[in-house]
């Protein structure tokens, strides 16, 4: 009677150890509002702070505070549009901005012409 009790109990402990490690109750989702600029053309090529070359075809961000390898969702505020962005760099270095997105994030979010949008940025972070 000890063995099945010990046994029911390991199961029990197993069967929780394995619903935390699919939930992960230490991520939480982050937001933020504010404005959204983008990387002049000028930057193609150039190392950005992680080490990385600027690409401006691919879906890259620069944020002053988060992790590189961080993927932030970038939301226009204006029209809806959002796309999947990877921090590699640091900046924008102006308190007016919130996010540096990459050339083709600025198209894609559909404010390329205009030079800047109001966006919400989200992301996961472990607390």
């Amino acid at each position: 009677m000890k063995h099945c009790l010990l046994l029911l109990c390991m199961f029990l402990f197993i069967q929780t150890y394995a619903q935390q490690q699919t939930t992960d109750p230490d991520t939480s989702l982050s937001s933020r509002t504010g404005l959204a600029t983008y990387y002049h053309h000028k930057f193609e090529g150039r190392r950005t702070t992680s080490g990385a070359k600027y690409r401006s075809k691919k879906f890259t961000a620069a944020h002053l505070t988060l992790p590189f390898g961080t993927i932030v969702t970038v939301t226009n505020l204006s029209n809806g549009k959002s796309v999947d962005v990877e921090i590699n760099d640091r900046g924008p270095h102006s308190k007016r901005y919130i996010i540096d997105v990459s050339e083709c994030a600025a198209k894609e979010l559909g404010f390329f012409s205009k030079g800047q949008s109001k966006v919400e940025i989200s992301y996961s972070r472990k607390t």
